[in-house]
């Protein structure tokens, strides 16, 4: 029986190590016999649920672990974004928010065992599937292949991480029983073995010949052919509208003996901007997983959305024959929400796997407290295009034709393409650009008034007029790279001329925008005020201060009247609201950016046009669709 020996999975590894000769053998090992895993030679099988801590503020990492572990999961899998860690070549981050080893001992602490999934693609709606921008400062890089030029960032960037996994493992003494190598592989274009094989010896030389490695795909045989290795033990990946038979007979196909594997299980679904909230009944995902266990399978199942945190990669994009950028709310109707709080869905998960092992005994920790801090009223402290000298400290970079992020090695954010008008236009001409090539939105203002936006597969073109000599500046912004599929290339900024009348622009001037940098130190209330000119239109920044009655409880921000843009509170950047192209509408705002004690900061960057009134309404709930009404949410 699969299920046997479950309850052992609860326990907490002993921190006090044992005399080598007394100390019992760890093992956590496949048997093709039975078709199970062993765990210290018993019959088992794991209940997972994932987690992304980079997505988690680190005071609630405690409270999202205690909630998982009292559903009843044995296991946690866990992602690591290479690029939140390697944010320029060589340089490191693990501090604060960022430290892996910390999450991983308090996984150890709380008694959960953890299948880790260090990529180094990892996919996971983040940006570019967190391989870092920095690859494509060489352009003709080929991403998650044999190429040279990526496998020697790879082996650098493993050969720092793998040693603080090696002495996690299970056999080690640790809580990490598995390691997933690459994700979906057989989704992408490349079907390169020669990459997969270069990958399993380098996980094999970093940590060690025990350690069970696996792959993860899709349940199409293609994507089986290209994503699996000999020495890769195949797990597949699909949702409650599956046939559980026929996708797990999909892994049999590669897999014929050893345990069933479901390595994603998903039991929501991500939203793009513009599209309706997605929503999967707690039914349906309740049946597909009982489905499951009763086959003996091993489940992990997306449990745990997040916020994104700040300064970091923002949420990524998909292509879906045209560019699809994800939401910043990443809860996408997940068994627990963004704020943490348990749902109706994780119950009834909890009631399935009750059926299967022993819960743990004790309550589930309860939702966490919400503030409803009312409305808070913004000013206008200055149009972006006139505090370039704060933003830009460097000064700008001066080109014949424009030069996109990675060649002027900006990863995130925004960029300031500048020019002049080579001749009088009286008559309306057309501002145009090639297909493709505003990457993603640009924001286009003429004599500093704003004129429209350019879209990525949309709007190209403006009508102007002007007078020769007379400033255009476009400001670009990177709405996230592409995390699946073949497109991960995706290259940000304007990637072509920009024409007038089909005449080519040039004589560029270009600002690289730190505004994060900006904000964190401080800006732009620490800075003197500026007299800024009424224009409500185009790129702006707004200020304001709320103060807390004396709780710094969770909270939800909508954003009546704004356009489209990007708010921070106390430095802390909470992600992209666009309200009227949905469906989020509101951002989540942790209890933990907030101050008690003294004045909280806003500061928002509005791109296209704030409210003749500006302000913002916290809430004590979020709004994913577009309708609220009385103080009940719809969510259909």
């Amino acid at each position: 029986e699969a299920a046997a020996g479950l309850g052992e999975g609860l326990q907490p590894p002993s921190t006090a190590p044992l005399p080598q000769a007394s100390r019992p053998a760890r093992s956590f090992q496949l048997d093709y016999e039975e078709d199970c895993f062993r765990k210290d030679g018993a019959p088992f099988r794991y209940i997972s649920g994932s987690i992304h801590y980079a997505r988690v503020p680190r005071p609630a990492w405690r409270d999202r672990l205690l909630k998982m572990y009292m559903s009843g999961l044995s296991a946690v899998q866990v992602y690591i974004p290479w690029n939140y860690h390697e944010p320029l070549p060589g340089v490191y981050d693990f501090a604060g928010d960022r430290d892996v080893e910390a999450f991983l001992d308090l996984t150890a602490e709380l008694g959960l065992l953890v299948i880790l999934r260090p990529g180094p693609y990892i996919c996971a709606e983040w940006e570019m599937g967190g391989l870092p921008a920095w690859l494509l400062w060489k352009p003709d890089i080929v991403l998650r292949s044999s190429d040279p030029a990526y496998l020697a960032a790879v082996d650098s960037w493993l050969h720092v991480l793998l040693p603080k996994i090696k002495p996690r493992l299970y056999q080690n003494g640790g809580n990490i029983i598995s390691v997933q190598v690459e994700n979906e592989y057989g989704s992408y274009y490349a079907c390169d073995y020669g990459y997969l094989r270069h990958l399993l010896g380098s996980f094999r030389a970093l940590l060690g010949t025990e350690v069970l490695l696996f792959t993860t795909d899709g349940t199409r045989a293609q994507e089986l052919r290209c994503g699996t290795l000999q020495g890769l033990y195949a797990t597949v990946d699909f949702g409650p509208g599956s046939n559980v038979t026929e996708a797990f007979g999909a892994q049999r196909q590669v897999e014929p003996k050893g345990p069933l594997v479901n390595s994603e299980y998903y039991t929501g679904w991500l939203d793009y901007w513009g599209e309706a909230h997605a929503s999967t009944s707690s039914a349906r995902v309740a049946r597909g997983l009982e489905d499951m266990l009763q086959l003996g399978a091993s489940v992990n199942m997306q449990v745990s959305p997040f916020l994104q945190l700040p300064s970091l990669p923002r949420p990524g994009a998909d292509f879906k024959d045209q560019y699809k950028p994800v939401t910043t709310s990443y809860d996408y109707d997940a068994p627990l929400s963004e704020a943490g709080d348990p749902t109706e869905k994780l119950f009834a998960i909890r009631t399935i796997i009750s059926k299967f092992q022993p819960l743990p005994v004790g309550p589930m920790p309860p939702a966490t407290p919400k503030y409803a801090y009312g409305r808070v009223a913004l000013q206008k402290y200055a149009d972006l295009l006139d505090v370039l000298d704060v933003l830009c400290l460097s000064g700008p970079i001066q080109s014949q034709f424009p030069l996109t992020f990675e060649a002027i090695k900006q990863a995130h954010g925004f960029v300031v393409y500048r020019t002049r008008l080579p001749r009088d236009v009286l008559d309306p001409a057309t501002l145009g650009a090639p297909p493709h090539s505003v990457c993603d939105r640009g924001y286009v203002m003429l004599r500093q008034e704003y004129q429209g936006t350019l879209e990525r597969d949309g709007q190209t073109t403006l009508r102007v007029t002007g007078r020769a000599g007379d400033t255009l500046d476009v400001l670009l912004e990177n709405m996230g790279r592409i995390s699946f599929g073949a497109n991960i290339s995706d290259f940000k900024g304007l990637l072509g001329n920009l024409s007038l009348d089909s005449s080519p622009l040039s004589n560029w001037l270009i600002y690289p925008l730190a505004i994060d940098t900006a904000i964190q130190q401080g800006w732009p209330h620490a800075a003197l005020p500026k007299s800024s000119r009424g224009s409500r239109a185009g790129p702006a920044f707004y200020t304001g201060t709320f103060e807390t009655p004396g709780i710094t409880w969770d909270t939800f921000v909508k954003f009546p009247g704004w356009s489209k843009g990007q708010l921070w509170i106390n430095g802390f950047n909470l992600g992209r609201y666009w309200p009227h192209r949905g469906p989020q509408q509101t951002l989540f705002v942790p209890g933990s950016v907030l101050h008690v004690d003294r004045p909280n900061n806003i500061t928002v960057l509005e791109l296209e046009g704030a409210p003749p009134a500006p302000l913002l309404l916290f809430l004590d709930r979020p709004l994913f669709n577009r309708t609220l009404i009385g103080s009940t949410m719809a969510t259909e």
